[in-house]
C-alpha cells in the first residue's frame, strides 16, 4: 500500500481502498482499475521497453543466427530459446520466423525448432517476474535513465534502456499488486477466481486476454501478481497459463496473413504446438501442481502467508515445465509434424503471376530493422533479376526477327512481356522507396541508416536501367523492322559481344544482392572501365565501316550507336551501384 499512501499524500482528495474486507472504508473501484490498467501499461511499455534495448546490443546477430544455425533440431531449439530470451516475447520471434521463411531465408521444416525453442524462451520473463524485485524497481528505472542520457555510446545507451525497462516492467507490476491488495478479502472477487481452478474456464479466460493484448508475459505477470496477494492457488494459475500459450498464437496468425503459403504454415505450427500441448495438460492438473510443488522451494510461513509466498515461484516453475516437456516430446517429430501440416497445407500450382506484387517487404518487419534490411535487401536483388529478362529480351528482334514472343511467358508478346515485366519494375521501385523511408524514421545504427539510404539509391538506378530499356532501347525494335535491313556481320558480332558483356555485369550484381560477396562488386568495378573502353573500339570500328560507305552499315547506322549508348549507360548504372555496395561494406565493418 505504500504508493497507494503517496498518492493520497500527494492527492488529498482521493480515496483510498479498504485494506480488508469488513472494514468500514469502502473499496473505491474507479480507483482499483486506474491502478490496473495503469500499471498493466508500465509492465507492458517495459517489456516492450527492454526488448528494444536488448535488441539494439545484439544487432544484427539475432538475425544471422536465426537464418544460420538452424538446420539441426537441438541448435534450432537453443536458438529459439535464446532469441526469444533477448526478444522478451515467442510471438516475435514466430513474427521473425514467417518474416524469414516468407524471404526464403530459412525452412519450414527448420522453423518448427525454433518455434519449441520460443516457448521455452517466453518462460524466461516468467521466472525473472517471480522473483520480488519490485522494491528495486525505481532504482533500476533511475539506473537505466541516467545510462541512458549520459552515455554517447550507443551499446551502452541500449544496455540502460534495457534497464530502464526492466525497472518499468517491476514498477507496473508493484502497481498492480498494490490495487489488488484490497481485494483479499473482497469475496466475490476471491469466488470469481476460485472458479478459475475449473480447468477449462482458466484456459479460456487465459487464452481470450492474451489474445486480445497479444502478450502472454503479460497475463503470466497477472497471475504472478494475484498469487503475491494469496489470492490465486496453482490450480487455478496453471489453466491460465496454458491459456496464454493459445492466445499468444493470434499474433503469428496475423502475421501469416497475406503471406506465402511456406510462412502461413509457420503460424500453423505455432498453433498445433500451442493448442495441443495445453489440451495435453489441462487434463492433469491436478498431477502436475502437486509435482510443480514438490520441486519448488517451500516457506517456513502458514496458511495464507505461506500461500503468497510459494505460489508466485511455482506459477513459474509450472509455466517452465509445461514448455520444456512440450518441446521435448515434439522435437524428436518435428519432420513428421512438417510433412503432416504439409498435407494439410500443400503446395499449389505455381500460378503464372503477371500484375505486379512484392514477395519479401511487409510492414510487420519493420518493427525489427535488420530483418527488414534483409527483406529489402532480397526484393531489390529481385528487381535487378527483373532487369536481368528484360535486358535479355529487349536484344533478341534485333538478331532474330521472328523473335516475337515472350520466352518465359509465350502467351504474351515480346513487347508485351517486357512491359510486363517494366511494370512490376516501376511498382517495386515505388513500394521499396516507401518501405525504406518509413525504416529510415525508425531507430537504427549507424550501419543500418547507411544502408537504408544506400538501397535508396540502388533503387532508383536499377529503375533508371528499366527506362533506358524501354524508353531507349524498345523503340528502334520497330524502327529496325522498318528499314528491313540487317546488321553488317561484325557490327552483328560487336552488338552481341558487348550486349553479353553487359549481361553479365548484372549478373554479378545479382550476386552481390544474394551473397553479400564484395569480390563481385569490386569485378563490376573493374570491368566497367573495361567495357567502356570497349564499347569505344565498337563505336570506332563502326564509324570506320561507316566512312568505308559499307551499305548496310549506312542503313542501321542509327540503330547500332543508339544500342551501344544505351548498354554503356546500362554498364555505367552498373558500376555505380557496385561502388555504393563496396562503399557500404567498408562502413559496415567500421562500425562493427
Amino acid at each position: 500500500m505504500k504508493f497507494l499512501r503517496l498518492i493520497a499524500l500527494l492527492f488529498p482528495g482521493t480515496v483510498l481502498p479498504a485494506a480488508h474486507a469488513g472494514s468500514a472504508g469502502e473499496i473505491h473501484w474507479f480507483f482499483i482499475f486506474m491502478s490496473l490498467i495503469g500499471g498493466l501499461a508500465l509492465f507492458l511499455y517495459g517489456i516492450g521497453k527492454m526488448s528494444d534495448g536488448l535488441k539494439k546490443v545484439a544487432g544484427a546477430g539475432m538475425r544471422n543466427i536465426l537464418s544460420t544455425f538452424t538446420r539441426n533440431r537441438l541448435n534450432a531449439l537453443a536458438i529459439g530459446a535464446f532469441v526469444t530470451t533477448i526478444m522478451q516475447s515467442s510471438s516475435a520471434t514466430t513474427v521473425m520466423l514467417v518474416s524469414f521463411v516468407q524471404a526464403e531465408l530459412m525452412g519450414f521444416a527448420s522453423s518448427i525448432g525454433v518455434i519449441l525453442g520460443a516457448n521455452i524462451g517466453a518462460t524466461v520473463t516468467a521466472q525473472l517476474i517471480a522473483f520480488k524485485l519490485t522494491d528495486y524497481a525505481l532504482a533500476m528505472i533511475a539506473i537505466g535513465f541516467f545510462i541512458t542520457i549520459i552515455s554517447r555510446d550507443k551499446r551502452q545507451r541500449s544496455i540502460g534502456e534495457s534497464i530502464l525497462g526492466f525497472g518499468l516492467l517491476f514498477f507496473g507490476m508493484k502497481l498492480m499488486s498494490d490495487a489488488m491488495e484490497p481485494l483479499r478479502s473482497f469475496q466475490p472477487f476471491l469466488d470469481l477466481l476460485g472458479r478459475l481452478e475449473n480447468p477449462f474456464l482458466g484456459l479460456l479466460a487465459g487464452a481470450t486476454f492474451t489474445a486480445l493484448i497479444q502478450s502472454s508475459g503479460a497475463l503470466t505477470g497477472i497471475a504472478i501478481v494475484l498469487a503475491q496477494q494469496g489470492v490465486l492457488t496453482l490450480e487455478a494459475g496453471i489453466p491460465l497459463i496454458l491459456g496464454a500459450n493459445i492466445g499468444t498464437c493470434v499474433t503469428a496468425g496475423l502475421a501469416s496473413l497475406g503471406a506465402s503459403r511456406e510462412a502461413k504454415r509457420v503460424a500453423m505450427a505455432h498453433v498445433a504446438f500451442n493448442i495441443s500441448g495445453a489440451l495435453i495438460f489441462i487434463f492433469v492438473v491436478p498431477q502436475l501442481a502437486d509435482f510443480i510443488r514438490s520441486i519448488s522451494p517451500k516457506s517456513a510461513l502458514s496458511g495464507a502467508a505461506a500461500l503468497a509466498a510459494e505460489t508466485p515461484r511455482q506459477i513459474a516453475n509450472a509455466h517452465t515445465v509445461f514448455n520444456v516437456t512440450v518441446a521435448l516430446v515434439f522435437l524428436p517429430l518435428t519432420h513428421a509434424l512438417a510433412a503432416l501440416i504439409l498435407k494439410l497445407y500443400p503446395e499449389r500450382p505455381i500460378e503464372q503471376g503477371i500484375a505486379p506484387t512484392t514477395k519479401y517487404i511487409n510492414d510487420v518487419a519493420l518493427k525489427t530493422p535488420a530483418l527488414a534490411l534483409d527483406l529489402a535487401r532480397n526484393e531489390v536483388a529481385r528487381m535487378s533479376r527483373l532487369l536481368s529478362k528484360m535486358l535479355k529480351s529487349v536484344i533478341r528482334p534485333f538478331f532474330d526477327p521472328q523473335a516475337t514472343r515472350d520466352e518465359r511467358k509465350p502467351e504474351l508478346t515480346l513487347l508485351e512481356g517486357l512491359e510486363m515485366r517494366d511494370g512490376k519494375v516501376d511498382y517495386l521501385e515505388r513500394r521499396l522507396s516507401d518501405f525504406l523511408l518509413r525504416l529510415s524514421r525508425s531507430e537504427l545504427t549507424e550501419a543500418q541508416a547507411s544502408e537504408t539510404f544506400t538501397l535508396v539509391s540502388i533503387v532508383d538506378h536499377l529503375e533508371s536501367i528499366g527506362d533506358i530499356i524501354m524508353r531507349n532501347m524498345v523503340p528502334l525494335i520497330d524502327k529496325k523492322r522498318e528499314e528491313s535491313t540487317e546488321f553488317t556481320p561484325e557490327g552483328r558480332e560487336e552488338l552481341r559481344a558487348y550486349h553479353e558483356k553487359v549481361m553479365k555485369q548484372l549478373s554479378r550484381l545479382n550476386e552481390i544482392f544474394q551473397e553479400q560477396n564484395t569480390s563481385s562488386a569490386l569485378t563490376i568495378m573493374r570491368k566497367r572501365e573495361k567495357y567502356d573502353d570497349l564499347e569505344a573500339q565498337f563505336r570506332k570500328a563502326h564509324l570506320s565501316r561507316l566512312f568505308d560507305e559499307q551499305e548496310l552499315t549506312l542503313r542501321t547506322h542509327e540503330i547500332h550507336l543508339e544500342l551501344l549508348d544505351s548498354l554503356r549507360l546500362i554498364n555505367t548504372y552498373v558500376g555505380d551501384i557496385a561502388k555504393y555496395m563496396a562503399e557500404l561494406n567498408v562502413t559496415g565493418k567500421e562500425a562493427a
